[in-house]
């Protein structure tokens, strides 16, 4: 089981760390410039994180039910799956392109971006959201290579997406002496990049799946209708999760530009944590999500507990790695004396954050494996009530308050989640 869980979350943390290098390059690349260009990236980044975290489903949804259909050695299960998740994905992508100008004007209101820094925003926004179809896309074929019990090609994907990133990036805003234009145009074209090399990857090893496909089988009403089902509750659940973060941006940019640049570059490390430990969780999703597709019970149990031990052990790490070297980490992200004055006396919390948040993010692949929708969706619902609560009782702590309301918030995802799995196990 070991050897299970690290072929596959091994891949996955080296895939999952280069996503926030991608967010990080741009900050710091940002953090040349100007407090204000930290903002804007932060928000920009942000409003597309609201979005495409609450399409999270297309991976989500496709990794559980592909790793069961694995399971259980149903071919026609697999291929229609992901037929399913296209489609769901070209429509979610043109509702994107055609709503983006009324989307990006509520989403430049709510996060409280005015003047200046709105204008750098919306320059990021509107050239950033034409990648939609391909990130979707993607989101799609990555939950699908997870549920064929294939971490390596994610890996290749995620590895190709952001060094292509990365060096457009660097290129538009050094070498052309671009801003915020240059880290968007660098994204889109990434993404494009990847989406054509995912279908390469499909063709080359799962192309004999291709025989099963049947349109048909892919609009059954009864097989769709199930699978919108499972993507609607874990849409809600992501939904809530991304209102805390945008809530936290939000609430950040209201203290002012200091506070948001603050902020932006500190949620590079909880970024950081997630994205690693995540790798043990999706390793979970797929494991829980094959074996109980085959009816294994003891081992799906024994994919859990293994899953638990790898990833509080990496939190650890984590949380020693901030406390000893917090302060070099911060002047990676920026050279400015007032942002790295700001920082420091929130660090506290960036320590203790990966042993208080990990629990949520390994029950998250937990219940993906099982399929449990739903009760992912009314703990995330519960605990986003915490979090708000715990804000506004915190308000006279300041920024320090809005960091244990986050602390507070992650922490009771994964003990409710705990509470849930206690009392139903399995039959989640």
């Amino acid at each position: 089981m070991n050897k299970e869980i690290l072929r596959l979350a091994i891949p996955n943390i080296i895939s999952n760390i280069s996503v926030p290098l991608l967010s990080s390059v741009d900050t710091a690349l940002m953090g040349r410039l100007s407090a204000l260009h930290i903002g804007a990236v932060g928000i920009g980044s942000m409003v597309f994180n609201f979005v495409y975290w609450n399409f999270g489903f297309l991976r989500m949804g496709t990794t559980g039910l592909t790793a069961q259909a694995y399971g259980a050695r149903d071919e026609e299960a697999m291929a229609h799956t992901l037929g399913r998740a296209l489609l769901l994905v070209l429509l979610l992508a043109a509702a994107l392109l055609l709503l983006q100008w009324p989307f990006g004007q509520a989403s430049f209101f709510l996060m409280n971006a005015t003047g200046e820094q709105r204008a750098l925003v919306a320059e990021y926004f509107y050239i950033r959201i034409w990648a939609a179809p391909a990130t979707l896309g993607l989101y799609a074929f990555m939950g699908w290579f997870f549920g064929m019990q294939n971490a390596i090609y994610p890996l290749i994907l995620t590895v190709v997406i952001n060094a292509v990133n990365i060096l457009l990036s660097l290129y538009f805003v050094q070498a052309l002496s671009m801003d915020v234009d240059g880290a968007a145009y660098g994204t889109v074209a990434a993404q494009y990049s990847g989406l054509l090399l995912a279908l390469a990857l499909f063709y080359y090893k799962y192309g004999y799946l291709l025989k099963h496909f049947r349109r048909g089988a892919v609009l059954q009403w009864e097989k769709l209708r199930k699978f919108l089902s499972l993507n609607a509750d874990i849409f809600i659940r992501t939904l809530a999760l991304t209102g805390a973060f945008a809530f936290f941006y939000s609430r950040s940019s209201a203290e002012g530009a200091m506070a948001l640049a603050v902020n932006t570059i500190l949620l590079q490390f909880l970024n950081w944590m997630s994205y690693g430990v995540d790798g043990f969780a999706f390793a979970s999703e797929s494991l829980v999500g094959k074996y109980r597709g085959a009816g294994n019970e003891v081992k799906t149990r024994q994919a859990i507990r293994y899953s638990f031990a790898w990833g509080m052990s990496l939190a650890m790490a984590f949380s020693l790695c901030y406390w000893l070297f917090g302060p070099g980490l911060l002047r990676v992200f920026t050279n400015q004396p007032g942002v790295l004055a700001a920082a420091a006396p929130l660090m506290c919390w960036i320590i203790v954050l990966p042993l208080a948040a990990t629990p949520c993010y390994l029950w998250d692949g937990v219940f993906v494996g099982l399929m449990a929708a739903r009760a992912m969706r009314n703990s995330m619902i519960l605990a986003f009530v915490i979090f708000l609560l715990a804000y506004y009782l915190s308000l006279p702590l300041g920024n320090h308050g809005l960091w244990l309301s986050l602390l507070l918030f992650l922490a009771a995802r994964g003990g409710l989640q705990y509470g849930q799995f206690a009392r139903k196990g399995l039959r989640l």
